[in-house]
């Protein structure tokens, strides 16, 4: 239900093309909920259908041109009554603690280097967090939608944080592991 909620408000921050949405969400959005082209697509014709944004009107014919699209006053009273409603936390679920789950009884081949490559990535990504902290949320730039903007990415850079951190555990205990005897 996230993905027509996180198309209103980017087009609320800005109207944009599927095209340019697509893109916003491959450079900000989509560190937190990611989406296809074709998935953008199909909402942004389900989001029109209900009344909740609109086509922009053209100058031109719009054969071979992008529509660009705003949100109605529908869009956002819905956008105001999701944001305001509870919800509840998802449950985890990771596909590398199941592995490593599994890894107990049936043994650890490949899991280490897997390890290790989670850890690069996970490094990876929170040195990109923290370029984009340090280029767009410099001291002083403090209007409430900056500080809520700069929280979620807090968040991101917490998470990696924790990941960096509990793989380079992880990756420690398995050294202190006992070396498995490939007959078992």
């Amino acid at each position: 239900m996230s993905l027509p909620h996180a198309i209103l408000t980017a087009l609320l921050e800005k109207p944009s093309s599927g095209l340019e949405l697509t893109r916003r969400f491959d450079r900000s959005i989509g560190y937190f909920w990611s989406a296809t082209h074709q998935q953008i697509y199909r909402e942004l014709g389900k989001l029109e259908a209900e009344g909740h944004i609109r086509a922009l009107p053209t100058q031109q014919p719009a054969r071979g041109q992008k529509k660009r699209y705003e949100v109605l006053p529908a869009g956002r009273a819905e956008l105001a009554r999701w944001t305001a409603a509870s919800h509840d936390p998802k449950p985890l679920r990771d596909t590398m603690l199941l592995r490593l789950r599994a890894a107990a009884v049936v043994g650890t081949e490949g899991i280490e280097a897997d390890l290790r490559r989670h850890l690069d990535l996970h490094q990876r990504q929170l040195a990109e967090y923290e370029e984009i902290r340090e280029r767009d949320f410099p001291p002083g730039k403090d209007a409430p939608q900056d500080r809520l903007q700069h929280l979620v990415l807090r968040a991101g850079i917490d998470l990696e944080t924790f990941w960096t951190r509990w793989l380079t555990h992880a990756l420690e205990e398995f050294g202190r592991l006992p070396a498995e005897d490939p007959a078992s």
